[in-house]
């Protein structure tokens, strides 16, 4: 009784954690567009460089480092020692989206425009940056997105079932490319009507920690994958998809940061 108590609360837990993960992912959606939430990488005082500056780059680092750091295989190993192992992904997504929210919060806003158009290309770029969401969220959709938020693990402790690590595959999109759902967030950072100073902070931080995340993910896929991964990242372009060409391969997961 007392276990199956636990698995409750580890179900509860984890559900909450995604919920709240989700919730801070759908505001950035606003938040990048300068639309509909109320705080945005543009709006209220607007600052000078200096202090805000840095408080930006640094809210943008701590952000970084933590979606990072707790990915890695040596983390986990040793978090697991502390935190229960069915509710460590959870612990990762919570702690991913509080990241993202106080960030989002702390952000202050710095002034000066970089680019800005108007009219039909304008509307071109909003679908654009709406399409790199769709794209995110699609990638996502087609690896095991119980399973990134942590919600097959506090499931499977649930019914008491031990749960097989998952293979290596490569579903649609992860044909053409290796990291669609960054190949997505660097359209979402980039492809806007109007560029200010703020986002364009915000976009090349974003895409340094992206560049360095990616990096040390393929670490762990070759440690964990081998050859298997290597002729993989041989033959399939890491953002930009080469059309004429895809991957075929007969494994089963893949499993973005």
């Amino acid at each position: 009784m007392a276990t199956r108590s636990w698995g409750y609360a580890a179900f509860a837990y984890g559900l909450v954690a995604a919920l709240f993960a989700l919730a801070t992912i759908v505001y950035a959606i606003g938040f990048l567009a300068n639309a509909v939430v109320p705080k945005s990488v543009d709006a209220g005082v607007i600052h000078s460089f200096g202090d805000p500056l840095v408080v930006n780059v640094v809210l943008l680092g701590l952000f970084g480092f933590q979606h990072s750091l707790m990915a890695r295989p040596w983390f986990k190993e040793r978090w697991t020692r502390l935190v229960p192992e069915p509710v460590e992904r959870s612990t990762y997504v919570l702690f991913s989206g509080l990241a993202l929210g106080v960030l989002m919060w702390g952000w202050r806003p710095l002034s000066g425009v970089v680019w800005q158009v108007d009219g039909e290309l304008a509307l071109f770029l909003w679908v654009a940056y709406l399409g790199g969401w769709g794209l995110l969220f699609a990638a996502v959709f087609m690896i095991d997105m119980p399973d990134l938020f942590g919600l097959r693990q506090v499931n499977g402790f649930l019914h008491g079932r031990e749960l097989e690590p998952l293979d290596f595959q490569t579903p649609l999109l992860y044909r053409y490319v290796r990291h669609p759902i960054m190949t997505g967030f660097l359209i979402i950072f980039w492809v806007t009507p109007q560029m200010t100073v703020s986002r364009l902070l915000f976009a090349a931080v974003g895409t340094a920690y992206i560049l360095v995340g990616v990096t040390l993910e393929q670490r762990d896929l070759v440690e964990s994958f081998g050859d298997q991964y290597r002729s993989y990242r041989s033959e399939v372009p890491m953002f930009v998809p080469r059309p004429w060409r895809s991957f075929s391969i007969s494994t089963d997961e893949i499993d973005d940061d």
